[in-house]
């Protein structure tokens, strides 16, 4: 048997945890709006034709802010086209995914939708194909109380009170050569910060996410940061980070993909933190990672020119959530420049809720370490001191078979550890050592894992992959506890007084 042993102390703490590291993304891409969140001729469709057994599965996962309407399809997007009338809006082709947009949707529903769910707006402006000043005219639409032509053709559509939308997007992947309209990191510097003056003229208590670098491994990373930060840095509040992983043959390469997630992290905060000594800033730039996943990007199937295509479905399992999770305390590790992350997306495309079309609704197996993580990762992070046994990686070495992360709720005096075991020959004998807390009492020990690394979730076996509570380990200080190979762990404590 393996050994391992974790001892985490009360007073070293990491950061306050933002709610919004646990925010995700609803974009106008396949089936994630029709069919998704939205279907009015299902029989659970409300009086806006959302589906209300969706709604149920968001509202469980505590989101607390939804990133919209893109993603690759806001750099074309006209956002005039979603507002007004419905039969009278128009249908576009929409040159990210190739595909049909129908409009039935747009800023004003899904707000009314995001009430729904519990949750915020965080929204994207066009600064592909869109101008700094269309980018004020949404924002004048949504924020703006009365009394000029955007503000008043709002209350005209039935919204009579503001949005008051606080968290923005300039632009999506503006790096990415597949972008409609992608620019320069200086053309895209220049555009951003003439958006951000208008936009916090209009609104001066919004937050803006500038474009940051959409992949580690574009020949312009970590450069663009540099660049895009030398002009925004006063104007905006965080720069956007994206990665995706898939299993591309290795197990173990796959499974600790949390190690290359925290180096990207760690590289765009010392890129920020360069340009911070540059410009001479009093401010730290905080990091928005507003789309991150298991994306099996290489098995994408497009159907061109559709309403809705049936594209990026990928059918997570176990393994996928493994991996998941790992990604997961890496988020929660990183929570003093991380405070905002949108796990991409939330309903159908590479998502944890998987819809049937006029039918049911499943939760894929990732569903469970979010909505574990988002439910009980709260308060303050706490730093992790791990030993562990090694094991052999094709790419990365000898790499640490555990990836932990912690987190202490002042307001209850609970503890959450998050554990993803990634040894895969031997079970692993576990010495958790929370004495700092004094005397505490385990109340949940939920474990994730199984004999099948591949099994799924589907709408006939739905609980191929959920989470299993084993019988708390008793003990007042330290525990010592037998974790499977290759699975997932939440302990939750309470402090005894």
């Amino acid at each position: 048997m393996k050994h391992a042993a974790c001892q985490i102390d009360k007073a070293y703490t990491i950061a306050d945890i933002d709610p919004k590291l646990y925010g995700s993304f609803i974009e106008h891409l396949g089936r994630a709006v029709y069919s998704g969140i939205y279907e009015p001729t299902h029989s659970r469709a409300d009086e806006q034709g959302f589906r209300q057994d969706v709604l149920e599965l968001v509202r469980e996962l505590s989101v607390p802010i939804v990133r919209y309407p893109g993603g690759n399809f806001v750099s074309g997007y006209r956002w005039t086209d979603g507002i007004g009338p419905v039969d009278a809006r128009p249908k576009r082709l929409d040159y990210a995914w190739l595909s049909v947009e129908p409009n039935q949707i747009g800023i004003d529903e899904f707000v009314d939708w995001c009430k729904k769910a519990n949750t915020q707006v965080m929204a994207a402006v066009n600064l592909g194909t869109g101008t700094p000043q269309d980018a004020g005219y949404m924002m004048e639409y949504c924020n703006h109380p009365a009394g000029t032509y955007w503000s008043d053709l709002r209350r005209k559509n039935g919204h009579k009170e503001p949005h008051a939308i606080k968290t923005w997007c300039l632009g999506n992947e503006m790096d990415g050569p597949w972008q409609t309209g992608a620019l320069s990191a200086a053309a895209y510097g220049e555009k951003a910060r003439e958006a951000a003056k208008i936009m916090k003229w209009i609104d001066p208590s919004v937050e803006l996410v500038c474009c940051g670098s959409s992949s580690p491994l574009l020949d312009s990373y970590p450069e663009w940061d540099r660049i895009v930060l030398e002009h925004t840095y006063e104007q905006v509040d965080y720069i956007s980070m994206h990665r995706y992983y898939e299993n591309e043959g290795s197990v173990e390469n796959f499974l600790t993909s949390y190690i290359d997630m925290d180096e990207f992290i760690k590289t765009v905060a010392a890129t920020a933190d360069y340009v911070k000594a540059k410009t001479r800033s009093k401010k730290t730039m905080k990091i928005s990672f507003d789309e991150w996943n298991v994306w099996y990007i290489q098995k994408q199937v497009r159907f061109p020119w559709m309403e809705a295509p049936p594209i990026l479905e990928d059918q997570y399992s176990l393994l996928d959530a493994l991996v998941f999770g790992g990604m997961l305390c890496t988020l929660l590790n990183n929570a003093d420049r991380v405070k905002m992350a949108c796990l991409a997306q939330l309903v159908n495309v590479i998502a944890p809720i998987f819809t049937e079309k006029g039918g049911r609704v499943l939760k894929q197996a990732i569903y469970y370490p979010f909505q574990q993580v988002s439910t009980y990762g709260r308060g303050k992070s706490l730093k992790t001191l791990t030993k562990a046994d090694c094991i052999n990686t094709p790419d990365r070495g000898m790499v640490p078979a555990m990836q932990i992360a912690a987190s202490y709720n002042e307001q209850d005096d609970s503890i959450s550890v998050f554990v993803l075991n990634c040894e895969m020959k031997e079970d692993t004998e576990f010495t958790l050592d929370l004495r700092s807390f004094g005397k505490v009492e385990m109340i949940e020990h939920s474990i994730l894992a199984g004999p099948d690394l591949f099994a799924k979730n589907t709408f006939e076996n739905s609980q191929a992959v959920v989470p299993k509570n084993e019988i708390p380990v008793v003990g007042t200080t330290v525990f010592q506890i037998v974790l499977p190979k290759l699975s997932w762990h939440v302990f939750r404590f309470i402090v005894i007084k």
